[in-house]
């Protein structure tokens, strides 16, 4: 009976014995390293699933008189460029009464010789060729005159072809017969193209007819804007009279112009360049927002301010050393109990 027992034992320690060991090598192995995903490097600051699209933008309604002609108008539109109120003031304060002085006092001195040294008063006319002082009126006059003008003039030159600023709001321009494309390359807004309304569509939206447009180009107030103009067929001619701009879009050229509005509007155009039969049906809307609403109608036409994006940081990377220590303890305790039976 000893021999018996002593044999079952035996047998029950062989079998128990290389389980107990097979466990607590299971329990005991390390736990294999987390795998980490990839993470972006940035993302939008104002990420949105629909696209980042901002309903906040609502088309501003035009003002009779203001950025538009007017019935019976005889002077320039009002301005609300500074070089277009420099011009005006050029103009009207300058040049206009100046040229009225000359132009009646040319009048005044004709209808003097003709009343004067008419026939019946003078039989014998006068033989005189040459008279010093006169000339040199005539002659200096002139001159100062000239001399006087030349100073706004050119400085008022040299203002419309000034370089633009590192961050003027950048938008090409290109026309096509007969409607005209807007692309903001700053801002991630591809190309849209703006097409004259007609009549019916034009009265619903209270907009005047042959100047409203399906899609106008937006710009900011206050921030000076950078216009690159060119032609995709034959010359255009892009003109505001409201922004004292007017530029050649000359096919395989890219002309310049730059112009910063101060107060918020709707401004319209038309082409000034012979280029077709529809002519007369290619309209320009500026409208000009505050800056926080032209960022609503960018985020709406679906692009985004310059420098809105922000750098997110990485997560940390994972070795497998840390990845051993951060494996729960606890999971080796149980090995001892089943050795400890096994030897009982």
């Amino acid at each position: 009976m000893k021999m018996l027992k002593s044999l079952i034992i035996a047998v029950a320690l062989g079998v128990v014995a290389p389980i107990a060991v097979s466990v607590a090598v299971a329990t005991t192995a390390p736990a294999p390293a987390p795998v980490m995903m990839p993470t972006p490097d940035v993302v939008p600051v104002n990420a949105d699933p629909v696209g980042a699209l901002d309903a906040s933008y609502v088309p501003m309604k035009p003002v009779d008189g203001i950025g538009q002609p007017v019935q019976g108008g005889m002077d320039f539109q009002p301005q609300v460029t500074v070089i277009g109120q420099d011009a005006k003031f050029l103009n009207n304060a300058i040049l206009l009464p100046l040229i009225t002085v000359i132009t009646l006092l040319v009048l005044g001195l004709l209808l003097w010789v003709v009343v004067r040294y008419r026939a019946k008063v003078s039989p014998v006319p006068s033989k005189t060729t040459h008279n010093t002082f006169i000339e040199i009126i005539w002659t200096a006059v002139p001159a100062l005159i000239l001399v006087a003008i030349a100073f706004p003039s050119l400085s008022l030159l040299a203002a419309q072809y000034k370089p633009a600023k590192a961050d003027a709001v950048v938008i090409k321009v290109k026309g096509y017969q007969w409607n005209w494309g807007y692309e903001y390359p700053d801002h991630g807004i591809s190309e849209f193209i703006s097409k004259m309304l007609d009549a019916s569509a034009a009265k619903a939206a209270g907009e005047p007819y042959l100047l409203a447009v399906d899609n106008r180009m937006v710009v900011p107030v206050g921030q000076q804007v950078k216009l690159i103009i060119t032609g995709a067929d034959v010359i255009h001619s892009f003109a505001v009279p409201a922004l004292w701009t007017k530029m050649d879009a000359v096919p395989g050229r890219a002309n310049e112009t730059t112009f910063t509005i101060t107060k918020p509007g709707v401004y319209y155009g038309q082409c000034s360049e012979l280029c077709g039969i529809d002519h007369g049906f290619m309209p320009i809307a500026v409208e000009a927002l505050p800056p926080e609403k032209f960022a609503a109608w960018v985020r709406f036409k679906g692009g985004e301010l310059p420098g809105e994006t922000a750098a997110v940081p990485a997560a940390p990377a994972v070795t497998p050393s840390s990845a051993v220590s951060a494996a729960p303890v606890a999971a080796t305790v149980p090995v001892a109990a089943p050795a400890a039976a096994a030897t009982n």
